[in-house]
């Protein structure tokens, strides 16, 4: 049998995984943004304040965070991509938004518990495993279940994304938008759409998160530290290989519970740090990922045992 711990890291990689595939879907075609803390966040905190505060179901609670999200997606998104705030730009617009949300989360401490977090009220009573209304299961082979499955849905939108005629219509729009709009392509409805489909994906991961770990935290679940580690995930793994994203989880999840056991609390921010140094090292040395590099390597490798 499969003991706790590893059952515990084998969710946290697929939850990761699934938020990270969610990231890449706009990552992947050009549009790097650094403000998907915002989303997750929204996720997590809608609906565990939704049910501490008005006692109110997170099935329920989840298409209201959903809708929060949407909203503050095309806020944002759409001013950007109406008026053309691309590349560095755009990434610094929603840096800021990753930002104001963890701040705004700590400024509602009466509300929201602030920078201590708050935990949702518990339903599972004793002797109850399952509380399906309040989506709170004790078992974590329930909540491998339902993680995998959610990992399998995030995979199967970034296959379909990738297979459809949008990736064609954002990638000829990364390399010049002119260029796509003089052809027919409508610019802003194309970035908007996948804008949207990420961001809302990252919300329902936000819910997940919340839910499975009964503890929510500005830090956590949102600001510019997990939209870091979102990016880095991804590019560490490999961007456009479809398990590249879940290979970076791994990946990061490894690094973060090394760092844990070997230095503990002692060095606040550390993997903040490291995360973004490493971006930088592999943007320069391994811009494809691990992933990416090794299916690289193993094509090589076949091409030259046919030569």
């Amino acid at each position: 049998m499969i003991g706790n711990y590893p059952l515990h890291l084998m969710i946290l990689v697929l939850l990761w995984g699934y938020i990270y595939t969610s990231w890449s879907l706009m990552g992947r075609l050009g549009m790097v943004s650094f403000g998907h803390g915002a989303f997750m966040g929204i996720g997590a905190y809608t609906v565990v304040m939704m049910w501490n505060h008005l006692g109110v179901s997170p099935w329920i609670g989840l298409p209201a965070a959903l809708a929060v999200a949407a909203a503050v997606a095309v806020v944002i998104a759409y001013p950007c991509f109406r008026f053309k705030i691309v590349g560095h730009y755009f990434a610094l617009v929603t840096l800021a938004l990753s930002e104001v949300t963890r701040l705004l989360i700590i400024a509602l401490r009466d509300q929201t518990g602030g920078s201590l977090g708050a935990t949702p009220n518990g339903a599972l009573t004793e002797g109850t495993t399952v509380a399906l209304g309040a989506l709170q299961f004790s078992s974590k082979w329930v909540w491998l279940g339902v993680v995998a499955a959610f990992w399998l849905f995030g995979l199967w939108v970034w296959r379909a994304v990738d297979r459809g005629m949008s990736r064609l219509a954002l990638q000829a729009i990364s390399e010049d938008e002119e260029a796509a709009a003089s052809i027919g392509i409508h610019v802003t409805r194309a970035k908007l759409r996948v804008t949207l489909v990420s961001a809302l994906m990252t919300c329902v991961g936000g819910v997940l998160y919340a839910q499975y770990q009964l503890y929510v935290n500005p830090d956590t679940v949102s600001g510019i530290a997990i939209s870091l580690q979102m990016v880095f995930g991804v590019i560490a793994g490999g961007m456009f290989v479809m398990l590249g994203p879940t290979v970076g989880a791994a990946f990061t999840l490894l690094l973060a519970e090394g760092l844990r056991l070997a230095f503990g609390n002692r060095y606040p921010a550390l993997d903040t740090t490291i995360y973004g140094a490493m971006l930088v090292l592999f943007i320069i040395f391994m811009p494809k990922g691990i992933l990416g590099a090794a299916l690289d390597a193993w094509r090589r490798g076949s091409r030259g045992k046919r030569a």
